[in-house]
């Protein structure tokens, strides 16, 4: 090859180099208070990074579609357009954490020839981008590909499943990122921590779409991976309750052409404690689209499933009988409880028309004594102000759903306790939509339980009181696992995303020691207030009170603390907490305030200054942990004094335990 051959190869290099680097288009967009960047690059590919207080916190990440058909959506990008906006804005949330959520936020949206736009919003704790197409028709999404490539291979509190057929019921874990090679895979809310800044990875406004776990893909990457679309599936799994993939497709999701993507979240913050009050999830979900909301309830509710109907100094012999949920509706509407649970057991599984005849197993043993008159119960309930909730699996009520609440209508039923799904694939997803509808046009309420985790769709859907996704106090019931660890993982970790049925209140409490698991006289692990402290810890606007309504009337204190607890509020204050060792929040519902500590099983004092309060005098009564309580949990000081904003308060926690206060304003 002579010279001027190779001087010319080289000049058509440098050009074709040139118009390649002249293609690339690079953004910035910074968070309302300047601390956050998100830089964006499109051009053969899209990708971004972030920066929090100068601080890196995600290396350049690339973000892209692949759809079934071949095309990638993030690949070989031609700008046509971009949008900014400015948002500072009050939300009021029907019912919520505190009466106005703050949304404010810095938007940009890049629109592409290809005809599909990205859409990114910063704010001061966190990062969100979703895709947004107007494709013709139908469109399969074999893979979305989500990445984080972050600055080292971080610790990270990891939930872990070897299956998407799961229900978030496992424990957290303090790992390395990249323990996540291969299997297993982590759910969301994921929380690590990139330059010594926390960052919780979930999503937002998932609707006909599957949702996303995380794996690991070495270069301290963590990349997205979503379950297959199920194209046939059949009964199985615990019970016959579940329903297992028996054929997956190769692609994801089938949707619409024209449609926006869920949110991909970064939550960031400096403090472990200050994700202990995060509401992105909530702000970046779709709008209600329930017109009249009036009929929407929150309230507690007394549960019968965990302490298996066992009434004690009753004169009627107690199971699923009219006696025995006649005495629940009693015991509600003496203390003021807006709802009673018929749980597991009240009809066949199998068909929600069939109701209990007495010959109805659940759980292993024939139901007690008797049977049920619904009619009867019902008007007994309404008469009493009292509503009624029934427990369903989840594929009987998809396959019977228009008669069965239908009937439920005609009953007077409330809401439904839907169970066992197990999945979050774009099936069980949809069905979760279509279910909030059907109820809504019935004005019921929803809880969901084997549930994945929130991700708004109760912002959308208000009907939608609460989700498990948790590991929570019925695994005392059946397993000898050490939930009691959990309890100051979850409100840094599974909280982020959102209401949370734990289910609390046992009242036989237990240590470490002398914890034994019973399915039908079930303990808890930690001290009495351990379990007095989540109900305020915990959020949860479909609040159980999970032990016996005879053995909460023997604990008349616990009782009358328990009964006017809130469980909405109008402020959220986070106070102290470190993740996996205690956590400390303050809560308020009109003048009234509400603290709580959680502890791990290591004793510890913390300090409680009281500068949030307003200025004048404020009652405060005080649970707070016996002196006896780390060999005896039920042990428990109650105490009062007065406080007000200058006041500071030490209390001790024992092993596996905490503290409950409410604070009164002294007219």
């Amino acid at each position: 090859m002579n010279s001027r051959y190779k001087l010319f190869l080289g000049i058509i290099c440098l050009i074709y180099s040139s118009r390649v680097v002249a293609q690339k288009k690079h953004f910035s967009l910074f968070s309302p208070d300047a601390k956050t960047e998100v830089k964006i690059t499109a051009g053969q590919t899209l990708s971004y990074s972030v920066t929090h207080n100068q601080k890196q916190v995600l290396l350049p990440s690339k973000l892209a579609i692949l759809l079934s058909d071949g095309k990638i959506i993030g690949e070989d990008n031609t700008v046509v357009k971009t949008s900014r906006r400015n948002v500072n804005q009050n939300v009021q949330p029907l019912y919520g954490m505190a009466s106005n959520y703050r949304d404010a936020y810095n938007e940009i949206i890049i629109k592409f020839k290809e005809n599909y736009d990205i859409v990114f919003r910063v704010f001061d704790n966190g990062v969100a981008y979703r895709f947004r197409t107007s494709l013709p028709g139908r469109i399969k999404v074999k893979e979305e590909q989500i990445n984080y490539q972050l600055t080292a291979d971080a610790d990270a509190w990891i939930q872990t499943t070897n299956s998407f057929q799961f229900s978030y019921e496992e424990q957290f874990f303090k790992k390395k990122i990249s323990s996540l090679i291969g299997k297993p895979i982590a759910s969301l809310p994921f929380v690590t921590e990139s330059n010594g800044i926390k960052v919780a990875i979930t999503e937002s406004d998932l609707l006909d779409y599957p949702g996303y776990y995380l794996t690991y893909a070495g270069n301290n990457t963590l990349k997205g991976i979503s379950p297959k679309f199920i194209l046939k599936d059949t009964i199985g799994g615990q019970d016959n309750f579940n329903k297992l993939s028996l054929l997956d497709a190769d692609y994801i999701a089938e949707t619409e052409g024209i449609r926006d993507f869920p949110w991909r979240l970064m939550i960031l913050e400096e403090n472990d404690k200050d994700l202990l009050y995060n509401n992105l999830v909530y702000l970046l979900a779709s709008e209600n689209k329930i017109e009249d909301t009036s009929w929407i309830k929150p309230g507690k509710v007394s549960w019968d499933w965990w302490n298996a109907n066992n009434l004690t100094g009753v004169d009627f012999k107690s199971g699923f009988n009219t006696a025995t949920y006649k005495y629940f509706i009693d015991f509600a509407a003496e203390n003021k409880l807006e709802y009673i649970m018929m749980d597991e057991g009240w009809s066949d599984q199998f068909d929600l028309l069939k109701v209990n005849d007495g010959s109805v197993v659940t759980s292993g043993t024939t139901a007690l004594s008797g049977t049920l008159d619904m009619p009867y119960l019902f008007n007994y309930a309404k008469q009493k102000g009292v509503g009624i909730i029934l427990w369903c699996v989840w594929h009987t009520l998809d396959r019977q759903m228009i008669e069965a609440l239908d009937q439920f209508q005609k009953w007077g039923v409330k809401g439904v306790k839907v169970d066992f799904m197990n999945r979050d694939d774009q099936t069980v997803v949809c069905f979760y939509e279509r279910l909030a509808k059907e109820t809504a046009k019935r004005k019921m309420i929803i809880d969901f339980h084997a549930a994945y985790k929130p991700t708004g769709l109760e912002r959308t859907y208000p009907n939608i009181l609460n989700f498990e996704a948790v590991q929570g106090l019925e695994w005392n019931k059946f397993s000898e696992v050490d939930i009691l660890t959990q309890a100051t993982i979850l409100p840094f970790t599974r909280m982020l995303a959102g209401p949370m049925d734990y289910t609390p209140g046992g009242l036989y409490n237990s240590n470490l020691i002398d914890y034994r698991k019973s399915f039908f006289r079930p303990m808890t692990l930690g001290t009495r207030c351990n379990q007095l402290a989540m109900f305020t810890m915990y959020y949860a606007p479909f609040e159980m009170l999970a032990d016996a309504p005879t053995a909460y009337q023997k604990e008349p204190e616990i009782l009358a603390y328990l009964a006017a607890m809130p469980n909405t509020w109008d402020d959220t204050i986070p106070l102290e907490g470190k993740i996996g060792d205690h956590a400390v929040i303050a809560r308020r519902k009109g003048s009234t305030w509400h603290i709580a500590g959680l502890n791990n099983w290591t004793g510890k004092n913390v300090k409680i200054k009281f500068d949030f309060l307003d200025a004048g005098d404020y009652q405060a009564t005080i649970f707070s942990d016996g002196i006896n309580a780390n060999r005896i949990g039920s042990d428990y000081k109650k105490t009062t004094q007065k406080i007000d904003k200058a006041s500071s308060l030490e209390i001790q926690m024992a092993n596996g335990g905490g503290f409950a206060i409410k604070l009164e304003k002294i007219k």
